[in-house]
């Protein structure tokens, strides 16, 4: 931490739920894809919560690509005017959760090599570690298509970007809300929203050096 800087527990919480598409994952040919985010925080203040989507896309990519391009996405947009955080990440990418709570680490020490051949999307999870070192991120995993609220509107978000080849281009006011009375008229979504966690123990991961310098 570098002096002036605010101690890990002083850092402002946010929580981010994050998913990614990929139409036709596998398959011969281009596949497009999208990934996509809800951020969420609570103004201590006001007690009041707001939230900001965003989302991206690529013409031809995989699922496991766009999982790491939802996490990049989402610090690059809070990292926007230097800020740091404290970031509760949640995603049904097991990949993603457990390449950044496990694999980097051996990967980092081993000079980003690892046994049996080339790491897979290696740009990407290097632009992933740097993208993250500014936080203080406890990475979470939930199950796909279980009927978390803010993992289903993230997956929505991911398709739509995938079928559309759109991009947020930053962050967008959420359309959360509106998306969640549409959801229980339809009875697609029948759980409430994860609660924001303010108040709860927070376990950050172990952190991965910068590739690059500061």
């Amino acid at each position: 931490m570098s002096p002036g800087e605010p101690a890990d527990d002083a850092l402002p919480l946010v929580a981010v739920y994050a998913d990614e598409s990929c139409l036709g994952n596998g398959r011969e040919g281009a596949n497009p894809g999208g990934a996509a985010g809800v951020i969420e925080h609570l103004n201590p203040a006001t007690e009041r919560l707001t939230r900001w989507d965003y989302w991206i896309s690529e013409p031809g990519t995989t699922n496991n690509r766009m999982a790491l391009r939802s996490a990049i996405e989402a610090f690059r947009v809070m990292g926007r005017k230097g800020g740091r955080f404290r970031v509760l990440f949640t995603s049904d990418s097991q990949y993603l959760v457990k390449g950044m709570t496990e694999w980097v680490h051996g990967w980092a020490r081993k000079g980003w090599r690892r046994t049996g051949g080339a790491i897979e999307n290696l740009a990407l999870w290097q632009e992933l570690v740097d993208a993250a070192a500014p936080h203080r991120v406890q990475w979470q995993w939930v199950r796909g298509h279980a009927g978390h609220p803010q993992n289903e509107y993230a997956n929505d978000l991911a398709v739509a970007a995938a079928k559309a080849q759109t991009t947020s281009e930053g962050a967008r006011t959420s359309g959360f809300d509106e998306w969640l009375d549409t959801q229980r008229t339809k009875r697609r979504v029948t759980v409430e929203p994860a609660v924001f966690p303010v108040g709860r123990p927070f376990n950050p991961a172990r952190q991965v050096p910068r590739t690059t310098p500061d």
